[in-house]
């Protein structure tokens, strides 16, 4: 415990660098994260491990932390997470990195720095009255005929977006929708 309290001591906030379109916010990526803590834990001699794994025939992100030292090693921390499944490899892939990003950040109880929030504060209150799920609506709609320019009527809409994305045009999926479209 005495090096994660070293790590912790050494790592400072790390930056968002990555922007998400969609949702207009920031973030960091995975690259970026194991580019700031790699070299800290190197430097206490701790190796990080996320292998992939199944929980009764079902998919697990397991995060490993081990102490290394001239005595042999020994885990620090050794944590799995089941992971929802998606059938789609380019979706589960995406649902991994999510997973590996927040599983570190949380186990090594990192801090972002807090652009939206600061911004946030620093910025004048107003209220805009808007229509976010029409906005989402149609923004479906426009994704969804870049991807199959030849529907034309709503039941064309309704299957292809099952087809490509899984889901039924309910608002209750619009985000999921969106992202899988995108």
């Amino acid at each position: 415990m005495d090096k994660l309290l070293q790590f912790q001591q050494k790592v400072g906030a790390i930056s968002k660098d990555s922007t998400n379109p969609y949702f207009k916010s920031k973030y960091f990526d995975i690259n970026k994260l194991i580019e700031e803590v790699k070299p800290i834990l190197n430097e206490l001699e701790l190796v990080l491990l996320q292998p992939l794994e199944n929980i009764n025939g079902k998919p697990a992100l397991r995060t490993i932390i081990y102490d290394v030292n001239e005595g042999g090693c020994s885990v620090i921390i050794d944590f799995t997470t089941p992971l929802p499944e998606n059938p789609d490899p380019q979706k589960m892939g995406s649902i991994i990195t999510y997973y590996r990003r927040y599983s570190i950040q949380s186990l090594l109880f990192l801090q972002a720095e807090d652009d939206d929030g600061n911004s946030a504060a620093q910025a004048p209150k107003t209220i805009v009255k808007q229509e976010p799920r029409l906005a989402q609506k149609n923004l479906i709609a426009s994704l969804l005929k870049k991807k199959m320019p030849e529907i034309k009527t709503p039941e064309d809409y309704k299957e292809a977006c099952m087809r490509l994305t899984g889901y039924e045009i309910l608002s209750a999926n619009y985000d999921n929708i969106i992202n899988s479209l995108k």
